[in-house]
């Protein structure tokens, strides 16, 4: 009995039911805004979560060739004075 009283409370959920309601264009304005803003925000943070790591990968690769210059340079700086004894 349960399980029926189930079916037909789901059933009737999905038939349409007309709204005595009046949505004016400020309000459907605000839902329409939200609903943008919202996805925006999604768009956004994927955007981050994928372009940040990127960008550190970026930097790491741009810094390590300027470390494997200095090196050799420092040491023909440093053969470049004279010795002392």
């Amino acid at each position: 009995m349960k399980r029926h009283l189930h079916l037909l409370l789901g059933a009737a959920s999905l038939l349409p039911m007309t709204a005595a309601a009046y949505v004016g264009p400020g309000t459907g304005l605000s839902a329409l805004g939200t609903v943008v803003a919202f996805l925006v925000a999604i768009v956004l943070l994927l955007f981050g979560f994928i372009w940040y790591p990127v960008k550190r990968l970026m930097a790491r690769a741009r810094q390590k060739p300027v470390a494997a210059q200095e090196a050799p340079v420092a040491e023909s700086q440093a053969s470049d004075e004279p010795e002392q004894q």
